[in-house]
């Protein structure tokens, strides 16, 4: 998915001084979380949680329910800090909001239709950035550095950068992929403990003992299963049950493999091979890639530990070899924050894409100067 970078002088505002304020936004489905900082300080000054998820429906994001989240929980923050504030940071001034919602890239026309307008006339933003949920959790989890991040939880996606072009594998739900997600060990454990129950081929009398203990008689479990509205989340449930198994039992074992290698190829598939140096940014190190790329890990998915992780870096070292495998460094909110930083200093070095990290007045601009990059994505 291509759309080469904007020039950081080429649109918009001149960018703001270190004592600015910039605000992040990671909209989920746990709710809407919204974080405060400056541009010359790293990490947050303050933070909120709005509980309810904004709602979606046949439009798409509902961009009228963020709003009535959002402007009332960054009033608040901005009211807490000028009240805090010794250096007479002008009250209530945003030099810029990045703001990263799940489904922005197929669900957000709303939002990069409205929220520009809106969110200038209520707090007088300077910069907007709307991006997908991936996109933020990238910038979470290595800052503006080229490399990959795989995102596994109940699904699985994994997003990477060369710094011109974003390139996506998986993240298509769990009836199309998401494989070795969440939801994918889980189907494949209670799969496995259902042929035991049966006397097939590939069963596992340990992982069936685990679905009687969590879900009842194993014949009521699809009872218990297909009425449910969140499938994927009762079957990712069970995922920690296969890698509590997977020490002694060899199909337990197997399935973790066989996730392991699905995540290593997703990664191996967006992961830049080969690179340039990166400048340092003030709040992620900034330090070189090697040639076998950078790889972060960012999730609830890999809390299961080394029953999962211990075939990952395996696979990981076989299809990338040379590939520095860390921990994410942030999460999303983290990565909307440093977005919305980046987009005030004039330093925005990921790449702009008209769903996945859509820049409106830089956007609007570059078509008026007849420099509008092509929107078709390449992937993804």
């Amino acid at each position: 998915m291509t759309h080469p970078p904007a020039s950081p002088t080429a649109a918009g505002p001149a960018a703001a001084g270190p004592g600015a304020y910039v605000i992040g936004v990671d909209s989920g489905g746990s709710g809407l979380r919204v974080a405060l900082g400056r541009v010359g300080l790293p990490g947050p000054l303050a933070t909120t949680v709005c509980a309810e998820p904004v709602r979606t429906g046949p439009g798409g994001i509902d961009a009228g329910h963020l709003l009535d989240q959002l402007l009332p929980a960054a009033r608040e923050l901005l009211e807490r800090a000028a009240e805090s504030s010794v250096d007479g940071a002008p009250a209530g001034e945003v030099a810029a909001l990045a703001i990263g919602a799940a489904g922005m890239a197929t669900l957000g026309e709303r939002l990069r239709a409205e929220l520009p307008g809106a969110l200038a006339d209520a707090l007088g933003v300077r910069r907007l950035a709307l991006a997908a949920d991936a996109v933020t959790a990238y910038a979470g989890a290595v800052g503006q550095r080229p490399g990959a991040v795989v995102a596994g939880g109940t699904g699985m996606i994994a997003l990477g950068t060369d710094l011109m072009e974003w390139h996506r594998a998986d993240g298509w739900g769990h009836l199309l992929g998401d494989s070795g997600g969440g939801a994918w060990i889980g189907r494949a454990g209670l799969d496995a403990a259902m042929r035991a129950h049966d006397g097939r081929r590939g069963g596992s009398p340990a992982l069936l003992d685990r679905l009687r203990a969590v879900f009842g008689p194993a014949d009521e479990l699809p009872g218990l299963l297909y009425p449910r509205s969140d499938r994927p989340a009762v079957l990712a449930s069970f995922a920690p049950e296969v890698a509590a198994c997977a020490g002694a039992d060899p199909v337990a074992a197997g399935i973790l493999r066989a996730a392991a290698g699905h995540i290593a190829e997703a990664a191996a598939a967006v992961c830049p091979t080969a690179s340039r140096p990166a400048a340092a940014e003030p709040d992620d190190g900034g330090d070189e890639l090697g040639e076998g790329g950078e790889v972060a890990l960012t999730g609830g998915l890999f809390r299961m530990g080394e029953p999962l992780l211990a075939p990952l870096r395996e696979e990981l070292a076989h299809l990338l070899p040379g590939a520095r495998v860390t921990s994410a460094e942030g999460d999303p909110l983290t990565g909307a924050l440093r977005i919305a930083r980046a987009l005030a200093a004039g330093d925005l070095r990921l790449p702009r894409h008209p769903t996945m990290l859509f820049v409106p007045l830089e956007h609007t601009t570059a078509q008026r100067g007849g420099t509008a990059a092509r929107d078709e994505p390449r992937s993804g």
